[in-house]
């Protein structure tokens, strides 16, 4: 039986899966002690809403997204996430400035 590694402390969540990307897990877990897990009462993270936008801008998105080969919905999600992250962290600094 192979020796299981131990996993690293991670400083950030960033680092970690940067981690993740470039190794195995089952090198460092025992499969042959794993249970199946069930969650009946498991809730989606997802939430449905309805949002009004103008034509040109869901297609300028359809464009880009047919660009990258995904769809038009994941990529209006990548670019909403992205520009969330880049006002925080512009906010973020700002406060640590003053």
């Amino acid at each position: 039986m192979k020796r299981q590694k131990r996993i690293p402390q991670f400083k950030s969540e960033d680092e970690e899966q940067k981690f993740w990307a470039s190794h195995s897990p089952l090198d460092y877990v025992d499969t042959s002690k794993a249970d199946i897990a069930v969650f009946p009462n498991l809730k989606t993270s997802i939430r449905t809403l309805s949002i009004r936008l103008p034509e040109s801008l869901v297609e300028s998105i359809k464009a880009l997204a047919n660009k990258e080969d995904i769809p038009y919905q994941s990529m209006l999600k990548m670019l909403l996430a992205e520009k969330v992250r880049e006002v925080l962290e512009t906010r973020t600094r700002r406060q640590k400035a003053s």
